[in-house]
């Protein structure tokens, strides 16, 4: 399959932010065969071509470096809009508890289709809920991803700590170290893909300090490096966290993880955000990455990550949406317009609006490891959006300059995504799925769950 996209702006998102105009794109099968002003395509080669006519800017697809896609089915919940995060985990987690293997694919279904229609293209996915007798299981999210045609690094999370042990989830969610570890060995077996341009990849994603065993966080750990697999965990997102982390432990939680070895670059801790000096020097000597998550955090009143110190420093920082529950949203380029805003509060009008697109596409390709996507050029994967920046969002600004339009102005949905060279968003609609009736659907199981006998 051969397309041509032409007379489009590029943000190449490469490490100089090239931008160029009025520029074209060739793609062949799966990957980015030819990028620039002049290419010369025989057009009778060709299965597609797509001339955009009017004023839009590619962009490599957005990565999510973070996410808890089940958790669709409960935000916006009246209960918890005002909660911190460990009242509104303790909240919820009666409701989890009721989770089935319809729900969970019906919420991935759901929250990775918001995402794509963001200009998401690659979704990371930390799921640690596994009520005992269900028959919930990762196989759904990896199954939904595939439905829509996105890319999904599927995190196999785990809670073994529950709350007879010290922990904060009910024992009705945890499971043995066994159970987890013999799960996680089927899902890499069945659907691992360690290739370049993979679909699918399987993530070891213990939860956090206050529902893991340190024990299950070094076994994870050892079990993720003999197969070469990435590693997160959620860190330093609370100062009850941080509490919870001295009392039980006598350390700050990552002097803990540091004696627990989770430190190295093919580990990353979602949140980042309660970190002295010395622990971000830290983080960045070693190359664990942190993934920013700014709306939850700021949702939650958790704080603000330390994003361009930990980048100074050498850390690989990620742009994350987190749970959906936490969030009420699944839009990366919000997402990205948020970090450069909060940023700001932080830094000063210095954090620029190529920072913060890095944050979603170079940025967070490294921290996952994948070479491959996050910037356009020759050989990349053919993972891209495409904005249409003549609607009225961008009026009086694109003309000036694409990529501060669509960061700074309000973030719309894109007209065209493509992943592994294939459009899966035309006209900016899901051509995949059903998008209607799987919404339909899944309000009414968020209804049922809201309803659970045991809640």
């Amino acid at each position: 399959m051969r397309t041509l996209i032409k007379n489009v702006a590029i943000a190449t998102c490469d490490e100089n932010d090239t931008l160029l105009e009025r520029a074209s794109i060739l793609v062949e099968d799966e990957t980015i065969a030819a990028i620039g002003t002049d290419l010369e395509v025989d057009a009778t080669r060709l299965d597609r071509i797509v001339n955009l006519a009017g004023r839009h800017v590619a962009v490599p697809g957005f990565i999510n470096g973070h996410h808890h896609l089940y958790q669709t089915l409960t935000r916006g919940l009246p209960a918890y809009q005002d909660a911190k995060l460990f009242d509104w985990l303790v909240g919820q987690y009666p409701l989890w508890a009721e989770l089935t293997g319809e729900m969970v694919y019906a919420s991935a279904l759901v929250g990775l289709a918001e995402l794509l229609l963001s200009g998401c293209t690659t979704a990371s996915d930390m799921f640690y809920v596994f009520p005992r007798g269900s028959d919930v299981a990762v196989d759904h999210v990896i199954r939904a991803a595939r439905d829509l045609g996105i890319r999904i690094h599927a995190g196999r999370g785990s809670m073994s700590r529950g709350v007879s042990a010290g922990g904060l989830p009910p024992d009705a969610v945890v499971q043995t170290p066994d159970q987890i570890l013999e799960d996680t060995e089927r899902l890499v077996g069945r659907y691992h893909d360690p290739r370049p341009g993979a679909r699918v990849r399987i993530d070891v994603m213990p939860c956090s300090p206050f529902s893991v065993t340190p024990e299950l966080m070094r076994d994870s750990l050892a079990f993720a490096r003999a197969r070469g697999l990435l590693c997160q965990t959620h860190l330093a997102e609370t100062r009850d966290e941080e509490d919870y982390c001295l009392e039980t432990f006598n350390k700050r939680p990552v002097a803990y993880m540091e004696e627990l070895g989770w430190l190295g670059p093919d580990v990353s801790f979602a949140h980042g955000i309660h970190l002295a000096p010395d622990e971000v020097v830290l983080l960045g000597q070693t190359g664990t990455g942190v993934v920013h998550c700014p709306s939850s955090n700021m949702r939650l009143a958790s704080g603000v990550a330390p994003v361009l110190d930990l980048l100074a420093a050498g850390s690989p920082v990620g742009l994350g949406v987190d749970g959906s529950s936490s969030n009420d949203g699944g839009n990366l380029l919000a997402e990205a317009r948020q970090a450069m805003l909060v940023g700001r509060l932080r830094y000063g009008p210095g954090f620029s609006a190529r920072q913060a697109l890095s944050l979603a596409t170079r940025q967070g390709a490294g921290l996952l490891r994948r070479p491959e996507l996050g910037s356009l050029a020759p050989g990349q994967a053919a993972d891209l959006a495409l904005f249409d920046l003549d609607r009225v969002e961008y009026a009086g600004a694109a003309v000036h300059d694409p990529i501060g339009a669509l960061l700074l102005c309000q973030p719309t949905a894109p007209r065209f995504v493509m992943v592994a060279g294939k459009m899966v968003v035309e006209a900016g609609e899901i051509v995949t799925v059903d998008l209607p009736r799987a919404v339909a659907e899944h309000n009414r199981l968020a209804r049922q769950l809201a309803l659970a006998p045991s809640v």
